[in-house]
């Protein structure tokens, strides 16, 4: 793509007239201008098209520029700026769009580097709402990028470049660095690359670089997209993990909107001398205002009282239910994933699958090394470990009976003292994993059914079997989820028990065997002797 050199004193498509760039970004120009015909002020955009032709779809980009344009303006009226114009002249696709009274986010983070962590949520939650809006009527922007959000002096966005995506045969027709990995592999983009977007957008926000670098060509720069690392975000603060689980490369791994919205909500109660009285729980198609906003603010059509413990509570869950999955946390994935030392390729389920709320006990303390070694020890008095079996302690407090050559694999940990622990043994297919949450809902079944099975939908071949029962286990409310799962063509069965300890803690094992074992006579006696031995630091 090559890059246009204009002159203020060109008329664009004959009457837009060119004043001063207001925004640059690779292969894009916004301008500020007027239409001659009227002396009404605009946004001209300028974009490079591909040096080698597109052919139709570049003759296409105008009509559909505008179609969508049109469209997301009125689905989302003030958020979206209304396209006036598009046209190709001269190797370009010039957008012309009503004047938008705010300035770039691109120029904001040029101007004044990174946002503090609550600023940067309350631009995410507006820009979330707007992808709602669009995701849920099949559009996908595509090429979302600083350059192409506008911050108003109050805080709310209006987004612009809806349409280009597909316009031409290019992968990425503007700012590469904020492409997705599958788009910058050129394939096929849904919602999940706007996502991504966000992901990197909220990454910029807060660490004053994009995650990703500007290589100066746009093909190196889609290259390290999708080949290198992410760099972890140092200064992201509560964000750290949404921002970690938008920018997964398999986009299946991506975090949900609802989950995103969790979070930054999460981030506006937490800011330091914020009273939140109302927390966005589902934004309207007007957009989302941040919580602390108050007068003259459109309200979203669902909200939720924040000011209460209880409902501070709910948020935590929401986020640390999927939030957890942002690391690949085995073990509770979704059930796809026999062997706990691979990285599950479908989304994680949430830790906190066990259930929680109030109830009797008190929770073990978390330890403060990485993964500890296993170690056997005698049976505690009054739990007779099976034969063939040893009883392993772990240092966070709790302790199971494993079978014989089993030991401890993999730990994965949040910061708020959550964990998760996964027993196996080298070529068994088989896993135990016990997860311990400090933050989560009062029902054990609609945790099941709530919060992690949405996430084990999304994997290839789910299906659950039966209902989600309750029950009771060690005298505390509990429940039992079971189903299937596709792993690279192989089925696994995943049982799960969830029991809650009180204060919003709780534990959960879950059970995963391939599905054509399930039934064997060592795999029953497996899962017997589990729920058998397991015991907390409360027993």
């Amino acid at each position: 793509m090559g890059r246009a050199h204009v002159s203020t004193h060109e008329l664009v498509a004959g009457h837009y007239r060119l004043f001063e760039v207001v925004q640059r970004e690779t292969n894009r120009v916004c301008w500020s201008g007027e239409d001659t015909r009227t002396g009404r002020p605009c946004l001209v955009t300028q974009i490079a098209l591909p040096e080698q032709g597109a052919g139709e779809a570049v003759r296409r980009a105008p009509d559909r520029v505008i179609r969508t344009g049109e469209t997301m303006a009125s689905l989302c009226p003030g958020r979206i700026a209304v396209v006036l114009d598009a046209v190709v002249a001269d190797g370009m696709l010039w957008t012309v769009t009503e004047w938008v009274a705010a300035v770039p986010l691109g120029d904001l983070l040029d101007r004044r580097g990174a946002f503090e962590y609550a600023r940067a949520a309350r631009v995410g939650l507006e820009l979330l709402a707007v992808l709602e809006a669009a995701h849920t009527h099949g559009v996908t922007h595509g090429e979302l990028s600083p350059g192409q959000v506008f911050v108003r002096e109050e805080g709310s966005v209006v987004v612009t470049g809806f349409g280009l995506a597909g316009a031409t045969l290019a992968p990425r027709l503007t700012a590469p660095a904020y492409a997705s990995p599958e788009q910058a592999r050129d394939e096929r983009i849904g919602p999940a690359a706007d996502l991504w977007t966000l992901g990197a957008i909220l990454y910029t926000m807060v660490e004053g670089r994009p995650p990703f670098r500007d290589r100066g060509r746009p093909e190196a720069t889609l290259r390290g997209v999708d080949r290198l690392p992410l760099r972890t975000p140092v200064r992201a603060g509560p964000l750290a993990r949404a921002v970690q689980g938008l920018l997964r490369k398999n986009s299946r791994e991506r975090l949900t909107r609802p989950v995103v919205r969790a979070a930054l909500t999460r981030a506006l109660a937490e800011e330091p001398g914020t009273t939140v009285t109302e927390a966005t729980t589902r934004p309207g198609l007007r957009g989302v205002y941040a919580a602390a906003r108050q007068a003259g603010r459109d309200r979203p059509r669902r909200a939720m009282a924040a000011g209460t413990a209880l409902a501070l509570v709910t948020v935590t869950v929401a986020v640390l239910a999927v939030l957890t999955a942002t690391d690949g946390l085995p073990g509770t994935d979704d059930g796809a994933a026999p062997d706990a030392r691979q990285r599950p390729s479908s989304p994680a389920a949430p830790p906190t699958g066990s259930g929680s709320g109030p109830g009797a006990g008190s929770a073990p303390p978390p330890s403060p090394s990485g993964s500890p070694s296993p170690s056997a020890s005698p049976s505690r008095p009054g739990v007779p470990v099976p034969a063939g079996f040893h009883r392993y302690e772990a240092p966070e407090g709790f302790s199971v009976a494993l079978p014989g050559t089993w030991r401890r694999l993999d730990t994965s940990r949040v910061p708020d003292g959550a964990y998760r622990v996964v027993f196996g043994a080298s070529g068994d297919p088989r896993t135990l994993a016990v997860t311990y949450s400090r933050s989560a809902g009062a029902d054990a079944v609609a945790v099941w059914r709530d919060d992690v099975e949405p996430g084990l939908a999304r994997s290839d071949g789910y299906r659950r079997i039966g209902e989600i029962r309750a029950t009771t286990y060690r005298g505390r409310a509990a429940a039992d989820m079971e189903w299937l799962a596709g792993d690279d063509g192989t089925r696994v069965h995943t049982f799960g028990r969830g029991f809650l300890l009180g204060g919003g803690r709780s534990f959960s094992l879950r059970w995963t065997t391939p599905a054509g074992d399930w039934d064997d006579t060592a795999n029953e006696r497996a899962l017997a002797a589990f729920l058998a031995t397991f015991r907390e630091d409360a027993s």
